[in-house]
């Protein structure tokens, strides 16, 4: 069986060095893509032995901040869409509240942790990184259940969203990359916002230790969101993230 860690104890063990080390390397690679990198910090946590009422708030508060960082930078960079960013937006605020109040079982949560990362392999290895010229204008309802399902999700499991809503947006050619990246980047912070919120509704508080890891996630999202938006390419740091993703995805599923 598993043991899982609070957070005070896993800060206090001894490969607690290792993992800070990794966390800027995950928050840099995400923040380069436009995410806030909540599925690689949930995969990190797990590889690490956090207790899963431990993960969710700590993902969602990094995701603030990074997803923050992120879309700032592609803000500037003139690549935001606003009318792409509002039908999704518009349910999954709300639906990312509800799922933020709720709690699953352990062994199920970790299970549709290890699902939902499997869009982050693929979205990593680039397999949802090709761009379409013929760009389609999404309709209200596609966006409103579009956002709406993936912000339940989000608010439920602890990620922004944007790991799953980015090869939405490329597979059904709502928008370009650098348009999906933008879109995905304010997505993921109002679901974040959003589940958190929901968290402290049902009494969920976050340890002050937390705000440590803050402050080390910024490093890596400030310096990926500033490269990811001049077009520095990443790709064979994507490669070694999703190799890790993937050994987290398998350390969920038979655990």
């Amino acid at each position: 069986m598993t043991s899982y860690c609070k957070f005070n104890e896993v800060l206090q063990n001894e490969n607690i060095y290792l993992f800070l080390i990794i966390l800027p390397v995950v928050s840099f690679l995400y923040s380069s893509v436009g995410h806030g990198g909540a599925s690689g910090y949930l995969a990190l946590m797990a590889l690490f032995s956090f207790a899963p009422e431990t993960m969710k708030p700590t993902a969602l508060l990094l995701n603030i901040f990074v997803a923050g960082i992120s879309f700032y930078y592609y803000y500037r960079g003139g690549f935001f869409n606003k009318k792409l960013f509002l039908p999704f937006a518009l349910a999954s605020i709300p639906m990312a509240y509800l799922g933020g109040t709720l709690e699953v079982d352990a062994s199920i949560y970790k299970k549709i942790l290890a699902v939902l990362l499997i869009f982050a392999i693929l979205k990593m290895s680039n397999v949802f990184g090709k761009e379409n010229g013929n760009i389609k204008t999404i309709k209200l309802w596609q966006g409103l259940i579009v956002g709406g399902f993936i912000g339940f999700f989000s608010g439920l499991i602890g990620i922004g969203g944007g790991i799953i809503l980015t090869p939405v947006i490329l597979l059904l050619h709502w928008g370009k990359m650098k348009e999906a990246a933008a879109v995905s980047a304010l997505f993921i912070w109002v679901n974040s916002a959003a589940g958190l919120a929901g968290q402290f509704a049902s009494g969920v508080t976050l340890e002050m230790a937390s705000f440590l890891l803050v402050a080390i996630a910024v490093i890596g999202g400030i310096l990926g969101g500033y490269y990811g938006s001049k077009k520095i390419n990443n790709l064979h740091l994507r490669y070694m993230l999703a190799f890790v993703l993937m050994i987290a995805c398998a350390k969920l599923f038979f655990t």
